[in-house]
């Protein structure tokens, strides 16, 4: 492979999340925004009901400019610390090239980051939750996550010790089983939270997170695609026409 700088590899992370973010923009947008839209009918007939204030940001301006910010800045976050990791896991969890790196490693920060605190502590639409408990809420999910992603480092770390007595199949599925041991007490010893209304529609609800799982999965699906492709084509040599046809000897 070409010897080149990690900075240069961030950059192509970089660019591989904002296409994720503009891919995860259009799967909010057009499967996610419904369900919003839902939540938020339901939110504002209760505050009606009460005397509540009409929102400072139009809806239109939440759903289009606003979530496309966020996404896009969010892909390009997560496409910079994602191509860090790819640069420590080139080369050291197994023979594999640079797009399959690359798919193993959107692929494992998908499981830690999204599926693991999900699980646990699954997204809500508008209108589910009190706000006085958004500040516990919020330091239980990063919690979780934080502890998904230290146990997913913990996990490889077991397999590449165990590789040289099991193998390395058998070593990463010991690893891996370990991995989903541990976030099972892990979700044993934290609190749970469930704050849903007894009169929300619980159809709503998991229609909402089956959206924002998706979104999730597309972007870290099309982070993986474009960052494999942006990756090999910087790390791998290209071949020229002289190099291709060598004259037999």
């Amino acid at each position: 492979m070409n010897p080149i700088s990690p900075r240069v590899l961030l950059v192509r992370g970089m660019l591989a999340g904002l296409l994720a973010g503009a891919a995860a923009f259009l799967v909010a947008y057009f499967l996610g925004e419904s369900q919003v839209d839902a939540a938020i009918a339901i939110e504002e007939a209760g505050a009606h009901d009460h005397g509540g204030e009409a929102a400072p940001v139009s809806r239109a301006l939440q759903a289009t400019a606003g979530l496309g910010t966020g996404t896009l800045l969010y892909g390009v976050a997560l496409g910079g610390i994602a191509a860090l990791v790819f640069c420590y896991a080139l080369g050291r969890i197994g023979r594999f090239g640079p797009r399959a790196t690359a798919l193993l490693v959107a692929g494992g920060l998908f499981v830690t980051v999204t599926l693991v605190p999900f699980f646990k502590y699954p997204a809500n639409p508008p209108a589910v939750g009190d706000p006085e408990t958004t500040v516990q809420r919020t330091t239980l999910y990063v919690l979780m996550l934080a502890l998904g992603l230290l146990l997913a480092a913990a996990a490889l770390i077991l397999g590449r010790r165990l590789a040289p007595r099991l193998g390395n199949w058998n070593a990463s599925v010991a690893a891996s089983l370990a991995f989903v041991a541990a976030v099972a007490i892990a979700y044993a010893l934290l609190p749970g939270v469930n704050e849903v209304p007894a009169d929300f529609p619980a159809a709503l609800v998991w229609q909402f997170r089956l959206a924002s799982l998706a979104i999730q999965a597309a972007m870290w699906t099309t982070f993986g695609l474009a960052f494999g492709f942006l990756a090999e084509r910087a790390l791998v040599p290209a071949v020229t026409p002289k190099e291709a046809v060598q004259p037999a000897s």
